[in-house]
């Protein structure tokens, strides 16, 4: 999975044609992922979410602040190894746009291994 990272609304600064320019390179990005058979998923995040966590029996849920660091969008990919996925991820059009944007780059489990559970590649 790659997590996409900016710190603020960094394409805020943006201008138009700077974002219609980013938007167009992340279709190219997508299509070249889908022609090499890489991708599973790809999808931008809203910036406005909630934050939910659990203390005892204490419940709390916490607008997420969009000024901060946030999670803009996400990759599933298909890659070969952990190398592989760097490799990708140092392509995606973030860099070139965001300054300060940042991939987080992690392996998907599939199995447990304790008790040999299989995770959905995909849910019907």
């Amino acid at each position: 999975m790659l997590y996409i990272r900016n710190k603020g609304d960094a394409k805020k600064a943006l201008s138009p044609a700077d974002h219609l320019a980013f938007v167009k390179q992340c279709e190219l990005y997508i299509d070249e992922l889908k022609a090499n058979d890489n991708l599973i998923a790809a999808q931008p995040l809203i910036r406005e979410g909630m934050l939910i966590s659990k203390n005892g029996d204490d419940w709390q849920v916490t607008a997420i602040d969009p000024d901060r660091e946030v999670q803009v969008g996400y990759y599933h990919l298909k890659a070969g190894n952990l190398e592989e996925a760097i490799n990708i991820a140092k392509r995606n059009p973030e860099f070139a746009f965001v300054p300060g944007a940042s991939i987080e780059v992690r392996p998907v489990k599939m199995k447990e291994e304790q008790t040999g559970f299989i995770y959905p590649k995909e849910s019907k």
